[in-house]
C-alpha cells in the first residue's frame, strides 16, 4: 500500500512539473512577406506595448530564430560546426523557459516575472517577450577561449537577424540589447558560459 501512495505521489509532482512547461503549436512557415520586403521593413523599434504575442506568433518566432528546418535537426540559423551551442531563453510575463529546437517547446527554468532584470533601459521590461541568448560552453568543449567569445557573439547575431526579419514581416517590434545584466542573467539561469545580447519583441506602442 505504501509504495502505490509513493507511487501515485511521484506522479503527481511530475505531472505537476511537466505542466509547466510548454509544447509550442506547430509554427507558420508559409505565406507572409518576400524576403527583400522584409529586409526593406527591417528597423529597430524601442516602443512595445503590452500587449502579448499570442501562442503561434511565439512559436514562429522562435523557429525562425533557431527552429529546426531540416531533417538531420540542422537549424535556421547557421553556428559554427554545427554546435548549436547558443542556447535562446524566453522570458515572458509570468515564467522564464529554454527553446528546445528539436521539440518545439519551451522548458520552464524559473519561475516569475523577470523581464526586468534583463536589459538596464526601462523600455525592455515593457515588452511582452524577451529572448536571451546565451553562449553553452558545455556545448564548446575543446574550443579556446578566443574561438568561444568569436563565434559565441557571431553566430548569436545570426540569430538576432532572423528575429529582426520576422519581426518586420509580421508588424512586431525588436531591438538587440548589448548593455544587459549579464550577472543577473546567469544567476538566475545558472549555465555555464555568456549571455551574449537580448532581444525584446512585441507589438509596437501605438
Amino acid at each position: 500500500m505504501k509504495k502505490i501512495v509513493f507511487s501515485i505521489m511521484i506522479c503527481i509532482l511530475t505531472c505537476s512539473v511537466m505542466a509547466q512547461d510548454i509544447k509550442l503549436p506547430q509554427p507558420k512557415k508559409d505565406g507572409g512577406m518576400s524576403l527583400m520586403e522584409a529586409l526593406a521593413a527591417r528597423k529597430t523599434n524601442r516602443s512595445f506595448s503590452s500587449r502579448p504575442i499570442s501562442m503561434i506568433q511565439l512559436s514562429s518566432l522562435l523557429w525562425a530564430a533557431t527552429g529546426v528546418n531540416r531533417d538531420d535537426g540542422r537549424l535556421t540559423a547557421p553556428t559554427a560546426r554545427n554546435a548549436q551551442q547558443i542556447d535562446t531563453y524566453v522570458y515572458t510575463t509570468t515564467n522564464v523557459y529554454l527553446y528546445i529546437p528539436n521539440e518545439n517547446m519551451l522548458k520552464m527554468v524559473a519561475e516569475g516575472d523577470h523581464r526586468s532584470e534583463v536589459g538596464r533601459q526601462p523600455f525592455a521590461a515593457e515588452a511582452p517577450v524577451i529572448l536571451v541568448y546565451v553562449a553553452n560552453y558545455d556545448k564548446m568543449q575543446g574550443w579556446d577561449n578566443e574561438s568561444k567569445a568569436f563565434y559565441g557573439a557571431t553566430d548569436c547575431g545570426n540569430i538576432g537577424q532572423n528575429v529582426y526579419l520576422y519581426c518586420a514581416a509580421n508588424g512586431l517590434s525588436t531591438v538587440e540589447l548589448g548593455s544587459i545584466q549579464r550577472d543577473k542573467i546567469k544567476e538566475l539561469l545558472g549555465f555555464n558560459g555568456r549571455a551574449q545580447l537580448a532581444q525584446p519583441v512585441g507589438f509596437p506602442k501605438e
